[in-house]
């Protein structure tokens, strides 16, 4: 790639060997030309780059990089929001290389020490690396120009970039809420609380919010606005579920018996049984293990509510302590501790040894060392095939790879994930099986406790396995909560006076082995030591609870609405602190802040995406069956048994197997063709009723026409011969009768010079037929003179005729005419009447 023209410092292009580039030794079959001293500066040339966010801007550039894990070369991209990697042939945004700032958990500078070679020692200079780590188990490590100083001018920019001095200097608040707008979160609290006590139909608004009109209940719980103003716990939300038996007067003083005052609150009734699982912090039992509290003991207690059916039964409660039952004595020296069984009423107390936060941080370090060190390709760009002696893994030398998975073992992330597994289905199987409630905790109630109380209610309830109901899960017990995400994400901290903690930590150059030799964990040159962790409170607690949904997912992959694919990139927003959803520790300090009001709602972005695509998008399950999972699921103890999380874990160090299980992307496919083929059916079965209706229609017409049409003929026919049959009696009477071809009939009465005609006129019907009975009856109701007598005067009312009689005589004639016609109407005669036989 060349510089643009307008860049006063221009790169001239790069020359690569046609070669395969394996290991370090790739670095020398790259030709570089003869290049500045000074890095070149950011140029308007990406400023209109398709990849670019809303609000996302180019802050410097640095070209001539290599992607040293993928032997790539191309450009450095620093902007507002996150590193970009652009292809020097393609310009492509390269995956791998492009990660957010946010989520640099730490980075640091290393030097690439070359083969020693006194002849040769100007033409292989230390290469310049520099080493990004993320949260999202990947290691990036970039490789910068020999006599430049490029990576200083780019881990500055990291630096300046990373820790903004304000709050309002990141990224989702440069952004804004854009179309992605965030509802008030307390609505959708509010919400939750009214499903749980049954009353789905009411729905939250802001007024109810201002005037405090939620508080509502039911027979057995209440919503309370005790701590409205977070007054009584500020890591809690401003509404509490709490039993309807205890007055807020007692809550106050059961909240000074436990740890940072989170008191024992309830997170989820079962709407059956009563039973309910309820959180809070250790209590503060002291030293000697013997302090009380007679609130607290009481509120503990109004938990076990009579069992529904059992007349005077109480219910069983279980106390979960999710620490080791020695961490939680060792608490004892610092006030806390854990309580004791005799002073809470049907209660058992039981320890789940799930470790600290600490714990946690170390295992996902070294399990993230131990896919870059056996993952196909690494952040040295070697292949783990070669690092460890040659193709052996099908050559029958099985030991290497043997204890590669050992260290796996070693890591101890999957035993902390089985840990976590069975305590939530024992809580499960506690409420689902002998109707009783629990009581969860750790030490400050915000880590393991979430942990265990969410994925329990995630068994218990379908509604949560449901996209709304998942988001309803994580907002309710892990952000209303006040899970501190600021600090375990190791997001950028808002301090009371509006500065910045920043958890991105930085280490002096260091060697970097230049030969392909393993590098056991623990003692990794190309990272700093990871005891540095300690100074912070960095830990993936809420990384580690989705993984164990997607383990959930994977031993009931039919109960759930959502994908893998669907946790992939909601950590992956999460992670990025794109949006504002998951910035702060407290609900408090997102109110303070105006988190709602000036940031994107990750929730809005993710409702977005799956718009587009409906039931067919990557993040819809495609084998999901809610009929079948309408109930709790209840894990048995063997099917605990967690394996890495192939869509996360791997797809960095392994990129072809997470797309491996073809199964997924068949049935998708499969989905999605069946889903075309049902519309296409629908509309052309839409087609054929139009059509079938317009057949029958035009059929029924068709009908009806022909109908019209005999009944026509039938009375043609019979007007005809009705006709004829009066022409004959007419002249019978010694008159002529003419009949047109028009149809107009002329009566001739007598001969020679008193000859007359008369013409009758004729009534059509409404189906403009001839009626001759109609005519004869007319001519019957008046005299017959003025009928048919052409001799009559109109005007003076005397007839000319010379023998008046004779009027009388027609007269009589005609009335037996018009008999004999009545009689021919009543023998209703047919055209077989006249037909000789």
């Amino acid at each position: 790639m060349t510089a643009p023209l307008n860049s006063p410092r221009r790169l001239r292009s790069l020359r690569y060997s046609s070669e395969k580039m394996e290991g370090t030794g790739s670095w020398d079959v790259i030709e570089w030309s003869k290049l500045d001293d000074q890095p070149a500066s950011w140029s308007s040339s990406f400023s209109n780059l398709d990849c670019l966010l809303e609000s996302e801007r180019i802050t410097f550039e640095c070209c001539g990089v290599i992607l040293v894990n993928t032997h790539e070369a191309g450009t450095l991209l620093l902007t507002n929001f996150r590193i970009l990697f652009l292809t020097e042939a393609t310009r492509k945004l390269v995956p791998l290389g492009t990660i957010p700032l946010v989520a640099i958990e730490k980075f640091s500078k290393m030097v690439l020490k070359g083969q020693s070679n006194r002849h040769h020692s100007d033409k292989n200079p230390p290469k310049r690396l520099l080493q990004v780590t993320g949260k999202d188990m990947r290691i990036i490590v970039y490789g910068f120009r020999p006599g430049t100083k490029q990576r200083r001018a780019v881990v500055d920019a990291i630096l300046k970039c990373s820790n903004p001095e304000r709050v309002w200097d990141l990224y989702a608040f440069s952004c804004g809420p854009s179309k992605f707008g965030n509802k008030n979160p307390k609505e959708r609290l509010l919400n939750e609380y009214f499903r749980l006590l049954g009353k789905s139909s009411l729905k939250a608004s802001k007024n109810m919010i201002e005037d405090g009109s939620f508080t509502l209940s039911n027979d057995y719980w209440r919503i309370t606005n005790l701590n409205s103003n977070y007054d009584l716990c500020q890591t809690y939300p401003f509404a509490l579920m709490v039993p309807k038996s205890i007055s807020d007067e007692e809550l106050i003083q059961a909240s000074t018996f436990r740890a940072k005052c989170r008191l024992p609150v309830i997170s989820w009734c079962h709407p059956g049984s009563g039973a309910v699982i309820a959180r809070s912090s250790q209590p503060l039992v002291g030293l000697m293990m013997n302090m009380r509290s007679n609130f607290d003991e009481k509120l503990v207690a109004s938990f076990c509510i009579q069992l529904a059916g059992h007349e005077g039964a109480q219910r069983k409660l279980y106390i979960a302590d999710a620490r080791p039952r020695k961490n939680a004595l060792a608490n004892g020296a610092m006030g806390g501790g854990s309580e004791s069984s005799s002073n809470y009423l049907q209660s058992e107390i039981v320890f789940f040894g799930i470790d600290n936060i600490h714990a946690m941080r170390e295992s996902f370090s070294r399990l993230r060392d131990y896919l870059d060190m056996h993952g196909t390709t690494s952040s040295d760009g070697t292949s783990s095939f070669l690092r460890h002696g040659g193709w052996t893994w099908s050559g029958g030398n099985l030991s290497s790879m043997s204890a590669s998975v050992s260290l796996l073992g070693e890591s101890g992330w999957l035993s902390h994930i089985q840990s976590i597994l069975a305590g939530v289905a024992w809580i499960a199987a506690r409420v689902a099986m002998e109707s009783a409630s629990v009581l969860v905790h750790c030490s400050d109630g915000w880590d393991r406790t979430t942990q265990l109380v969410s994925l329990a209610c995630l068994l218990l309830d379908p509604y949560y396995r449901t996209f709304a109901g998942f988001q309803a899960l994580v907002e309710k017990d892990w952000l209303a909560f006040g899970h501190p995400f600021s600090d375990r994400i190791g997001m950028t901290n808002v301090c009371g006076s509006g500065n910045f903690e920043s958890p991105i930590q930085t280490s002096s150059a260091r060697s970097y082995p230049s030969s392909p030799v393993p590098q056991t964990s623990g003692s990794a040159a190309a990272q700093p030591s990871s005891s540095s962790h300690g100074l912070n409170n960095y830990s993936p607690i809420f990384l580690q609870w989705v993984d164990c949904v997607s383990q959930l997912m994977r031993m009931y992959p039919c109960a759930f609405e959502f994908s893998p694919t669907f946790l992939v990139d909601f950590m992956d927003c999460l992670l990025s602190c794109r949006f504002g959803n998951f910035l702060c520790n407290s609900e408090k300090e997102r109110q303070e802040c105006g988190i709602s009001e000036a940031c994107g709602c990750l929730w809005a972005y993710l409702t977005d995406l799956r718009s587009c695509s409906g039931t067919s998008h990557a993040h819809c399950n495609p084998i999901y069956d809610p009929s079948r999972y309408d109930g709790p699921l209840l894990p048995p103890a063997a099917a605990l048994a967690p394996t890495l999380w192939p869509q996360f874990h791997l797809r960095w160090a392994c990129p072809v197997e997470p797309i491996a299980a073809e199964t997924e992307v068949q049935c998708r496919a499969m989905t999605v063709k069946c889903s075309e083929m049902k519309k296409e059916k629908e509309e052309a079965e839409r087609k054929v009723d139009a059509l079938s209706s317009t057949v029958e229609s035009l059929r029924e017409e068709l009908l009806n026409e022909r109908n019209k049409s005999l009944a026509a003929r039938e009375s043609a026919k019979r007007a005809i011969e009705e006709r004829a049959v009066i022409s004959r009696v007419v002249q019978s009477l010694g008159c002529k009768v003419n009949v047109a071809k028009n149809g107009e009939c002329t009566v001739e009465v007598g001969d020679g010079p008193q000859k007359c005609s008369h013409s009758i006129p004729t009534k059509q019907s409404e189906d403009s037929k001839t009626d001759v009975s109609e005519s004869l009856s007319s001519v019957s109701e008046q005299k017959v003179c003025e009928a048919l007598c052409p001799l009559l005067a109109r005007g003076e009312g005397t007839c000319r005729w010379p023998d008046a009689g004779c009027c009388a005589q027609i007269g009589s004639q005609l009335v037996g005419l018009k008999a004999n016609f009545e009689a021919f109407d009543k023998l209703s005669i047919y055209d077989s009447y006249f037909t000789a036989e």
